[in-house]
């Protein structure tokens, strides 16, 4: 039999997911290539065969996705199968046209067969937008959980942007694990927090063999979803954090709105920042299209550990990277925090921006006057490091989840902001956790 010529579009993370669940030495295909796109620096390296299986000895080869039609011809492939996420609908059809007009099938992947089934309940928090609130809805579930006496062990989403056959399953239950694995900023950012709360993660590329390492440790296996992909584990709970200040984003992005439709739980979060009418539009959006959804208020107030830093001071916002880049967000805790404490001016970081800093600007230009956190490897780390030191302001607002001066220096006056997801009336987390708080079976479905 012909094998089906594919390749697998991606940005390492769901592609290889995709590759491992229904690919992986399956003989009615042939995985020609891997793209990447999204993140700098994950193309021109290969799928090793440690990962691969026995039908790519040699591994797979991954190019940059610019090179992808060129592919399509030079190995006369039959399907590319689109894997990456938080992306506009149209943005999609937009590469469906080129596909097929290159002369191959364009493929989306469902749920069903590619979300692993564990022997513990799991919980999964996902959302419609990077930036909504995931992380401090994860925070807030696991919280409740260990309250209740279940340990807590939590999986995030993968981000192997280094040598992918060093980082097949990796654990996370001390500060030095972070170095010991050769995290970036951006893998700091979701690690610590769990970390500094005294809970073991994990995370990597064989999302199989991380699932079975985890459910050792656990009563609880806790999905930490990453941009708005769908879960890679069957929930037992699955909640979808919605974002009011991007009202009707929850039905134009790619998967966010098939977790938009699927959710048990969705929580309506930062509803102390957004518009009455925005969180009515989204309150309209779950009635017509999840109605059987239980919906959360929540709020996701900030705090800061020195106001007098800010007050009448001309500062440096840094917020998250991929919130504010593929995001889109146009601003984000940091912005919120320079306003609420009286910052006379927010300095505008372009003009001293250095190296992979300044190439960020100008591939996302819609960022405008604050400063990504972006630190994709030593060098970009390096570049974020000298943009902060040459920019001149007085301080340094930081709004990232992780304490960034530990991983770089920073010379100015700094201060963190943090923030929690709080819940508003009912119903509650408690609530939506009931089938899993109550003798932890697994919800039959």
């Amino acid at each position: 039999m012909k094998r089906i010529k594919t390749i697998i579009q991606g940005a390492a993370g769901r592609d290889f997911h995709n590759f491992n669940t229904l690919y992986r030495d399956n003989e009615t295909y042939e995985v020609v290539a891997f793209t990447a796109a999204q993140i700098p620096g994950i193309d021109d390296r290969a799928y090793p065969a440690v990962l691969a299986g026995k039908l790519y000895p040699k591994g797979i080869q991954i190019h940059a996705e610019k090179d992808l039609e060129k592919l399509i011809e030079k190995h006369q492939v039959d399907e590319v199968v689109y894997s990456y996420s938080d992306v506009r609908h149209e943005y999609v059809m937009h590469w469906a046209s080129r596909i097929i007009g290159a002369g191959a099938h364009f493929k989306l992947v469902g749920g069903r067969d590619t979300m692993i089934k564990s022997s513990k309940p799991v919980v999964a928090v996902c959302a419609v937008r990077t930036g909504a609130g995931k992380s401090q809805t994860t925070r807030r579930v696991a919280e409740l959980l260990k309250a209740a006496g279940k340990k807590v062990v939590a999986v995030r989403h993968p981000m192997p942007y280094g040598d992918l056959s060093k980082q097949i399953c990796q654990r996370f239950g001390t500060i030095a694990d972070l170095k010991k694995h050769k995290c970036t900023i951006e893998e700091m950012e979701e690690y610590e927090p769990h970390i500094a709360r005294g809970q073991v993660i994990y995370a990597g590329v064989d999302y199989e063999k991380i699932l079975r390492e985890a459910e050792k440790e656990a009563d609880v296996v806790l999905w930490d979803g990453g941009n708005n992909d769908l879960p890679f584990y069957k929930p037992d709970v699955y909640i979808t954090v919605a974002d009011p200040l991007r009202a009707g984003n929850e039905l134009s992005y790619y998967p966010g709105e098939t977790n938009f439709r699927m959710a048990d739980v969705i929580v309506l979060n930062k509803i102390d920042s957004a518009s009455s009418e925005q969180i009515q539009a989204v309150r309209l959006s779950a009635e017509k299209y999840n109605p059987k959804a239980m919906v959360i208020d929540a709020a996701s107030p900030i705090s800061v550990d020195d106001p007098a830093k800010i007050r009448g001071k001309r500062v440096l916002v840094i917020e998250d990277g991929p919130t504010c880049t593929h995001g889109e967000m146009k601003y984000g805790a940091g912005v919120v925090a320079a306003r609420k404490f009286g910052a006379a001016e927010m300095v505008d970081p372009r003009p001293y921006a250095v190296g992979s800093i300044a190439e960020t600007f100008r591939i996302y230009p819609e960022i405008g006057s604050l400063l990504p956190a972006m630190g994709y490897g030593d060098q970009q780390m390096k570049d974020l490091e000298a943009t902060i030191t040459k920019a001149k302001v007085d301080a340094v607002i930081i709004a990232t989840p992780i304490d960034l001066g530990r991983v770089i220096k920073i010379t100015k006056p700094h201060v963190r902001v943090q923030y929690d997801l709080q819940e508003i009336g009912q119903p509650t987390p408690e609530d939506a956790l009931a089938p899993i708080l109550e003798g932890g079976k697994k919800r039959k479905k």
